[in-house]
């Protein structure tokens, strides 16, 4: 029987004092419900799996899911968000528990960061620069290895100087999306198929590649909003993204910084290693809709790069990917409330 639960395998304790915990993907269609203290997946077809929710990370639902309110109060006790994505792997929402973190002053720091103009663009800078710098990395990483991306590196140089000089969010995220685009013309070097990759395209992702980063940028979305949750910042509130009606969009301006680490990396090797391909896909209208065993081998790899782990500079322990991005959150905490400026995170190796 194809039982499409699953648990990240790679049972990594994640620094920072969280212990073990795992993220829970659904891919069978069933209930979810609340069984005593624990939580219990029942398939359509009967199949019953109980989950011990004290490892339960966040839940991504990629089917269809029936839960009560019974169901969504316990796991709001337990502070775990769940992540909806659609039939085509669209990402669709959240549901995220109440905030028990929230703290007055910091809220009124955020909401200042924002409505100060100058101080939203330093914030908004500071985010593209770490990236423009994470995409240069990427570019270096393979121009050394018989890439011939020298004049894409160049290009996004000139770029990057031009950052911090931008007087305002949107010629910041003009400068932005010259930069990708010079990135992303890179990518048909740089991948080992005939991928013939000219644009981004989102709505609908028109090819493979628009389909792949649409895809991995939704789980690392997810992901962050997840990590922003067990800080003390309001996820709605954000500096690079305009804040939207039911929007978590700092965890987008918190994602530009590890895109290019986490996802741009992962879309890579899966490419280059031939795991996805032309064959992963279905086409559906005008655009290419992954298949289920796409979608999870995909997903787990993502997982094996979240808990990969490196020796972080300034902390002198080793840390995982995912728990890199709350560091980023508690980075943004102290430059908000004036006890250090910001930096984006930089690959440095």
């Amino acid at each position: 029987m194809d039982y499409e639960y699953r648990f990240d395998t790679s049972q990594t304790e994640r620094a920072g004092g969280d212990g073990v915990k795992q993220s829970f993907y659904v891919y069978n269609n069933g209930d979810l419900k609340r069984k005593d203290n624990t939580l219990q997946f029942i398939s359509y077809d009967g199949v019953k799996r109980d989950i011990p929710i004290e490892r339960i990370e966040d839940i991504y639902v990629m089917s269809e899911m029936t839960f009560n309110t019974t169901f969504l109060n316990y796991i709001s006790q337990y502070g775990i968000p769940i992540h909806f994505f659609n039939y085509y792997n669209f990402y669709t929402g959240s549901f995220y528990p109440r905030e028990s973190l929230l703290a007055g002053q910091l809220l009124v720091k955020q909401v200042e960061h924002y409505t100060d103009g100058a101080k939203r663009l330093t914030i908004a800078q500071k985010f593209i620069d770490a990236a423009a710098d994470n995409i240069y990395r990427n570019l270096r990483y393979y121009n050394g290895r018989g890439k011939n991306v020298a004049e894409n590196m160049r290009e996004i140089d000139g770029l990057r100087k031009k950052i911090l000089k931008t007087a305002s969010v949107e010629e910041l995220m003009g400068v932005e999306g010259n930069i990708r685009k010079q990135y992303y013309a890179a990518w048909n070097e740089i991948v080992n198929q005939e991928i013939q990759f000219e644009k981004r395209v989102l709505h609908p992702p028109d090819n493979m590649i628009n389909s792949l980063i649409s895809f991995v940028n939704s789980l690392i979305y997810a992901k962050t909003l997840s990590e922003i949750y067990h800080t003390q910042l309001d996820p709605t509130i954000s500096y690079l993204h305009e804040p939207g009606f039911r929007r978590y969009s700092l965890c987008l301006d918190v994602s530009e910084v590890f895109k290019p680490l986490i996802g741009d990396r992962l879309i890579f090797s899966l490419l280059n290693k031939n795991q996805i391909t032309e064959k992963s896909f279905t086409k559906e209208l005008n655009f290419l809709h992954l298949k289920k065993e796409a979608s999870r081998l995909i997903v787990t790899e993502f997982e094996k790069r979240m808990k990969q782990t490196i020796m972080h500079k300034e902390l002198g322990k080793k840390v995982s990917y995912q728990y890199l991005i709350r560091l980023e959150a508690y980075k943004l905490i102290k430059h908000l409330i004036g006890e250090k400026e910001y930096e984006g995170f930089r690959i440095w190796w």
